[in-house]
């Protein structure tokens, strides 16, 4: 096991140069000029423009940029400094990332657990009432917009019913990130939902889970060790990759609900055109899912103990 973590950390170091490279030069490709936009409608002297290129990096070659970008973060954990506020962007990630690390966990811990429970329940009364109107209420789940989910709940619960606050002030607060949470949660929740389901249904009718309740293990038994532990691998790869676009993906989400964490900080760094911010977050969320990947990797020998690993 040992041998194959560190041979998988090292497979990590190119995907991680390769994915960073390419996000580096997708960023930098946008139309525009960032030192331009500080000064607006206004514009600024072309002395005083080149000097803060020059400050700034920008004047050098797009590669020489990348490098001194990727020695800076590796050898002093260093992702540059942010144009626009002259803050460093570690200070930036370190006031995004907690607020949207709560939000994402929060919509984790709820597409897990209810996603996994709802495809349980499908998945043994496969063609049943129940097993038909869960996979009708998936189907609504996914074809609903994100935004449009939000805004309808938002009416409902916070203007209408007044059980949550309608914005997230406090970031800490539960109470006030269970909504976006929710909202962000439901899309994945309706697909973990539909993979148990489906894997619970093919695995029911195996010759182990027949063999089993031929030897007369009590249904619990059944179920909980035998069909769980091989139903949950699909589940357990989807959940894995799922982390990283959780984090990512709340762009919308946040918006709707006033939360200032990584999807909002993404949205002003593209609209502002701050590359260095931009790559930072999205260099911080490639790690994220590379760790992710691994330690679904390692939860696959615990759920199936014929899986090993050389």
């Amino acid at each position: 096991m040992g041998r194959y973590v560190a041979r998988r950390l090292l497979q990590m170091i190119p995907v991680f140069i390769g994915t960073t490279l390419l996000i580096f030069l997708m960023v930098y490709a946008l139309p525009g000029d960032p030192v331009r936009g500080l000064f607006g409608d206004k514009g600024g002297s072309p002395q005083v423009i080149a000097q803060l290129r020059h400050q700034y990096g920008l004047d050098q070659p797009i590669l020489v940029q990348y490098w001194h970008y990727m020695k800076n973060m590796i050898l002093h954990a260093d992702f540059g400094t942010q144009i626009a506020s002259g803050r460093p962007v570690t200070d930036v990630l370190g006031d995004a990332f907690p607020v949207t690390l709560r939000l994402a966990a929060l919509a984790f811990l709820i597409e897990m657990v209810f996603g996994i429970a709802l495809g349980v329940v499908a998945g043994l009364r496969a063609g049943r009432f129940t097993d038909n109107a869960i996979l009708l209420v998936t189907l609504l789940l996914i074809s609903v917009p994100v935004f449009v989910l939000g805004y309808i709940l938002k009416v409902i619960f916070a203007f209408d019913l007044n059980w949550l606050p309608p914005n997230v002030n406090d970031s800490t607060n539960v109470n006030e990130l269970l909504m976006p949470a929710i909202v962000l949660a439901t899309a994945s929740l309706a697909y973990v939902t539909r993979l148990t389901r489906t894997s619970i249904a093919e695995n029911l009718r195996a010759d182990y889970i027949r063999t089993a309740i031929a030897k007369g293990l009590p249904r619990r038994r059944v179920v909980g060790v035998h069909l769980m532990r091989n139903s949950l691998i699909p589940v357990v790869t989807y959940l894995g990759t799922d982390i990283g676009a959780l984090m990512g993906g709340a762009v919308v989400t946040e918006g709707l609900f006033n939360i200032q964490g990584v999807g909002g900080t993404i949205y002003q760094s593209i609209v502002r055109r701050e590359g260095t911010t931009l790559v930072g977050l999205v260099t911080i969320l490639v790690l994220v899912y590379l760790l992710a990947n691994l330690l679904v990797d390692l939860l696959y020998a615990v759920l199936d103990p014929r899986i090993r690993y050389a």
